[in-house]
């Protein structure tokens, strides 16, 4: 986006005064320009989807439903009577319909053709603007390139661009259905110009405060130390009694900042979760060789501070990130102690949901935490067997539902004999000596590391909410959390329960996969539309006047 294009959406002003004009009021913004931000900036583009006649839904009740309005765009018929008796891997009911409406029986292995065709009224444009921290992508442009993600590549795609025709069909091997990051991200880039989106988009922006300002209420405006309108006058362009104001900066090329203000009808969050990584919560986690990111690992295998006669790399965590962490240090010859507190037994363990021909890599690190472990002894049962030359480490981007399970357990694998897991255990302390102290069953172990990664999760950061967001939650004395402590939402228009006019969308819902979180921008892009055509104010020019 242009500079002066720029300037106009977003006026030029101190943090911490107001300019002369009232800012531009704007019907949706949306915060984060990931697959979530640009799908619903697809759909509120004048994208409509219509069930195609000329297909046939594999389920039944669903397709006798669709033929019922076959003439009305989805998003104007009623979502809940479409959804509803489906089950899918989501437990979003708008997630599931529009992913059986995307890759109709994807679950039992079926790749069917989508029973939906896109059709474009520019007369149901709704202006709106898309606020990212990088280009079209977000958190895809910062993982590895070379690296494999875990969904399909055809699941990662978005309405109405073939992933497959978009990346030349690039087939590897038995994994060639899986992508790489730098696919995935280029792919994205490339639809926001295929459909024209680019004017709705501005990248390289950061958001500081978003808050709610009321007609009449003065004290509405000035929250967190921010003034702002405070009577009916100045709130004139809302017909919903209240606007958000959304303020913020957004970095040029010249690395300075220039800060906007604007004013929001309504505001879709749709941050995705990869800000803040959780903690464990113990004495010493702030020591430095105590690190939250794989790419840290990296950093210290290529500057030489680890090798085979390092002491061991500790990696905490039981998923997908951890098992990277794992790949990488045993590829490279580092010695690896591997603690988490589930059983290796754990139904709920990620490697039991992936299927052993598309995840080789997975099963070895599982087989090993199944075989490798620490015993009581003092001695680790590790079998004899050669160190394996050479493996593929892949960074899981955490974007596949759940395939069905291995039908049996992987065992002609070639393990790394300087690896030893520790199930059941947690962390109880890191000192300052580099020692690290374990809590088993019945007994405490302290070990000399070299480096420590916590590997257990991230969370949102919603620092530019009021109480960051906490009051969102479906437990509002808890911080919000994409596992534990979802935003609550009306599950058919994602406007949050607490807090109409505010929409989430994609993992702060409890959706991370692009497969489901698709389903967000339906439910959204649904209710606005309905809202909107019924105040008479769908804008017609198909343009974005504010931009």
């Amino acid at each position: 986006m242009q500079v002066r294009a720029q300037a106009a959406a977003m006026p030029l002003l101190e943090e911490t005064t107001l300019p002369q004009e009232r800012p531009p009021t704007i019907p949706v913004v949306i915060i984060g320009n990931g697959p979530s931000g640009i799908c619903l900036s697809y759909l509120l583009s004048g994208y409509k989807p219509y069930f195609d006649t000329k297909t046939v839904h594999p389920n039944p009740i669903l397709y006798r439903k669709l033929q019922e309005a076959k003439h009305m765009p989805i998003t104007e018929q009623d979502l809940e009577y479409l959804s509803e008796g489906l089950e899918g891997r989501s437990t979003n009911p708008v997630a599931v319909l529009f992913d059986t409406l995307l890759h109709p029986n994807a679950d039992f292995g079926y790749e069917f053709p989508s029973v939906l065709q896109w059709r474009r009224d520019k007369t149901q444009h709704i202006p709106h603007l898309v606020l990212g921290r990088s280009t079209p992508g977000g958190a895809w442009h910062a993982m590895e390139g070379s690296m494999l993600t875990i969904s399909l590549g055809i699941w990662m795609e978005l309405p109405g661009v073939n992933y497959r025709v978009l990346t030349n069909g690039k087939r590897r091997d038995v994994t060639g259905d899986r992508a790489t990051p730098e696919e995935i991200s280029s792919y994205y880039c490339n639809y926001v110009k295929l459909k024209g989106l680019q004017k709705n988009f501005a990248d390289n922006t950061y958001v500081t405060s978003v808050q709610k300002l009321c007609r009449g209420h003065s004290e509405e405006g000035q929250e967190n130390g921010h003034t702002g309108p405070t009577n009916s006058g100045d709130l004139e362009g809302s017909d919903a009694g209240a606007l958000w104001e959304v303020r913020g900066y957004q970095q040029l090329q010249s690395h300075s900042h220039v800060p906007f203000s604007l004013f929001a009808e309504n505001v879709i969050l749709a941050t995705g979760a990869s800000d803040s990584p959780v903690r464990l919560g113990v004495e010493g986690e702030d020591l430095p060789f105590v690190f939250q990111s794989i790419s840290d690992l990296g950093q210290a295998l290529s500057q030489k501070k680890l090798d085979m006669n390092s002491d061991p790399v500790l990696i905490v965590g039981a998923g997908l990130s951890a098992a990277d962490a794992v790949l990488c240090a045993c590829h490279s010859k580092v010695k690896v102690l591997h603690v988490f507190r589930k059983s290796t037994n754990d139904p709920d363990l990620i490697f039991k949901q992936l299927p052993k021909t598309l995840y080789p890599e997975y099963h070895k690190v599982y087989n090993m935490m199944c075989s490798q472990t620490y015993t009581s002894a003092g001695s680790s049962t590790l079998p004899n067997r050669p160190q394996a030359t050479s493996i593929a480490s892949s960074v899981c981007a955490k974007m596949c539902p759940k395939p069905q399970l291995p039908t049996a357990k992987v065992t002609d694998v070639s393990l790394f004999p300087d690896y030893t897991s520790f199930p059941e255990h947690c962390v109880v302390s890191f000192q300052p000596d580099m020692k690290c102290l374990l809590q088993g069953n019945n007994s405490l172990k302290a070990f000399k590391v070299s480096m420590v990664l916590v590997l257990i999760g991230t969370n949102p950061n919603l620092f530019f909410l009021k109480d960051q967001g906490q009051y969102l939650g479906q437990d509002s004395t808890k911080p919000i959390s994409c596992k534990q402590n979802q935003i609550d939402i009306n599950p058919y228009t994602f406007e949050c329960t607490k807090e109409p006019g505010l929409f989430a969308m994609g993992p702060l819902i409890g959706d991370n996969f692009v497969r489901f979180l698709k389903g967000g921008a339906l439910g959204i892009a649904s209710c606005l539309l309905k809202r909107y055509k019924k105040k008479e104010k769908i804008i017609s020019n198909g343009g974005n006047d504010f931009i």
